[in-house]
């Protein structure tokens, strides 16, 4: 015998098929007006004032009864297209990737669809793709560590870019916090002979990190020699780079410590520093960049700088969702500037340099 189909927690019957049913259709199985439910289905902020007992019927009979807004009614009613564009160098494990977990999470909670384009630090590239972003009528555009200097007739932000542009908004970290933290750290170790390893000329974060490093070294008192400064020139973003630019580190003289401009390069020079005959960290001690996810399960697990690269990417897509609606919560103008504190991860990639710690200059 067939069990015969209750009611749900709404209170709406279930249909006896799964075809979606109009908005009119739902809001009469729940005794509201339409409008009432488009507010809350669409996430309109007037929804804010309607009842959570009301939103949670709405939601749960509208899963009940296979109920889904119509994209195009709302974009038409919006006069947006509720896309965004996102440009990136590339997609790999590392700092690009994180920071698009944390678009990707928002703007899905938004029901905002996103397109992702790389373009390997092509500058024809970058504007090839602004153009067919905006032929497509995007809302506003995410550039992720991207050079950018161009102002567009929509919102953008930009995260890791450092230049100021009319109409967009910064997401950066607080580079000579995050400089003071690993150079202190080491030299609270006992290391005074510290390589560097710098990003290739053509990322934004690279000038902007080496005068930190420079400005910290010299409040701390420490000298970094220019033969153990090396830079990454190569367009990729695998652990070769860093195993290549340390090879050359340990041929141009000797150090105990290594700062690497990420986690990826750091990997790399970890490998370098073995292959040469010595160890991590008893021998060198190595700190990296960024926190990334595999960073913890390195062996030895790797010493780095945190920045909340999701969290960062969150912030992006949030802010620029203020810049389309013309609107923040509070009342207050949206920041051109949101700067954001890293944090030192120690990890077992650093230890003391042989002979003890060392005290650091007051």
């Amino acid at each position: 015998m067939q069990k015969a189909r209750g009611k749900s927690k709404s209170g709406v019957r279930p249909p006896q098929s799964v075809k979606p049913i109009s908005l009119k259709k739902l809001a009469d199985q729940l005794g509201l007006a339409p409008a009432t439910v488009s507010l809350v289905m669409n996430g309109s902020p007037v929804a804010q004032t309607i009842a959570p007992e009301t939103k949670k019927q709405i939601f749960e009979a509208a899963r009940v009864l296979n109920y889904r807004p119509n994209f195009f009614a709302r974009c038409l009613r919006t006069r947006n297209s509720l896309s965004i564009g996102v440009i990136v160098p590339e997609v790999s494990e590392g700092y690009n990737a994180a920071v698009l977990s944390g678009i990707e999470d928002y703007l899905l909670g938004q029901g905002y669809l996103y397109f992702v384009v790389s373009h390997r630090f092509k500058p024809d590239l970058i504007e090839e793709y602004v153009q067919l972003f905006l032929d497509r009528h995007v809302d506003g555009l995410l550039a992720i560590s991207t050079p950018w200097n161009r102002e567009l007739e929509i919102p953008v932000v930009t995260v890791s870019s450092h230049q100021t542009v009319k109409g967009a908004s910064r997401i950066i970290l607080d580079h000579d916090r995050a400089a003071e933290l690993a150079l202190r750290h080491l030299m609270l170790l006992g290391h005074r002979k510290v390589a560097v390893i710098k990003g290739q000329s053509f990322v934004p974060d690279t000038e902007v990190r080496w005068n930190a490093i420079e400005n910290a070294a010299r409040r701390l008192g420490l000298v970094i020699s220019p033969e153990l400064v090396g830079q990454i020139e190569d367009n990729s973003p695998l652990p070769t780079l860093g195993y290549k630019v340390t090879q050359k580190l340990l041929a141009a003289g000797e150090f105990t410590a290594l700062f690497a401009f990420n986690d990826i390069s750091a990997i790399g020079a970890s490998r370098a520093i073995r292959d040469f005959g010595l160890h991590v960290p008893e021998d060198v001690s190595i700190v990296g960049f960024d926190d990334i996810v595999s960073a913890s399960y390195q062996n030895p697990a790797l010493t780095t700088v945190h920045q909340p690269l999701k969290k960062m990417g969150r912030m992006a897509a949030e802010t620029l969702l203020k810049r389309i609606s013309h609107r923040n919560s509070d009342g207050d103008p949206i920041p051109s500037v949101i700067t954001v504190a890293p944090e030192l991860v120690v990890r077992e990639s650093t230890c003391a340099v042989a002979g003890g710690r060392a005290r650091l200059r007051k």
